[in-house]
């Protein structure tokens, strides 16, 4: 089998790779936040980890770096266990990391932010990176409305409305997790949240914290999760990732 997590192989198998033509790399950005009563406080983590391992592995001659699992959540903080990140602090954490990579030799570094909170931050410094790094090229997928209206429509295939499949710990999270971690899932205590219009409330979200719009730190339904949808969005959204990348870079 071959290796593309980069934390499971030594220096000399990475220079390997490297000699061999391999000049791309991926990474994920997550978080660790409340994602209701129902899923751990690394869910963003966890899934970001497989998306960017599956997108590695697919795009073929390409390498995952380690995640970086702690993200921009200032707006979960009315709930214990969320660790939050200024938005400048993940930036500059960024910038020293991808610094790293290209002094290695990687010529393309993408990263997938998997939590919603971390999407500005990542344009910024991806718009920055691309002009301070002179020998590498920094991509990333920052369409937060794009990404979540393609989670809501594979969702509605299976009866589950936009509203349900969520923003945030709802059907399409819960069924990811699941599919990766089923131990970690409460669905005893999955319980609805708010299934309105999500984005009609992001400037409260943003102002008051998520709390001030759903109590229990749900935005969606879970209660139809199950795991083999969470595989089928798990792989459909690295499909998605994968072409994104391949119109950005040449590989």
């Amino acid at each position: 089998m071959i290796k593309v997590r980069m934390s499971e192989m030594s220096w000399v198998d990475i220079q390997k790779a490297l000699d061999g033509g391999i000049s791309t790399v991926v990474f994920g950005v997550g978080s660790n936040e409340q994602h209701g009563p129902h899923l751990p406080t690394c869910t963003d983590s966890l899934i970001g980890d497989v998306l960017a391992n599956k997108v590695a592995g697919k795009l073929g001659r390409a390498l995952q770096a380690p995640s970086i699992n702690v993200g921009c959540s200032e707006h979960h903080m009315a709930f214990p266990g969320t660790i939050s990140l200024r938005p400048e602090t993940l930036k500059s954490l960024i910038r020293d990391y991808c610094a790293s990579l290209a002094k290695q030799g990687f010529k393309n570094i993408v990263i997938l932010p998997s939590h919603g909170g971390n999407f500005n931050a990542v344009r910024e410094v991806t718009d920055e990176l691309s002009q301070s790094l002179e020998k590498a090229k920094v991509v990333s997928y920052t369409d937060l409305k794009g990404l979540l209206e393609f989670l809501a429509e594979f969702s509605s295939k299976h009866g589950v409305s936009a509203g349900e499949s969520g923003a945030h710990a709802g059907e399409s999270e819960t069924s990811m997790v699941l599919a990766i971690r089923r131990d970690l899932v409460d669905m005893e205590h999955a319980e609805q949240g708010f299934v309105g219009n999500y984005e009609e409330k992001i400037p409260i979200i943003w102002s008051q914290g998520i709390r001030a719009v759903t109590k229990n730190g749900v935005v969606g339904d879970p209660r139809k999760a199950e795991a083999g949808k969470g595989e089928e969005y798990l792989e459909l959204w690295a499909e998605k990732m994968v072409d994104f990348v391949r119109k950005q870079i040449d590989i």
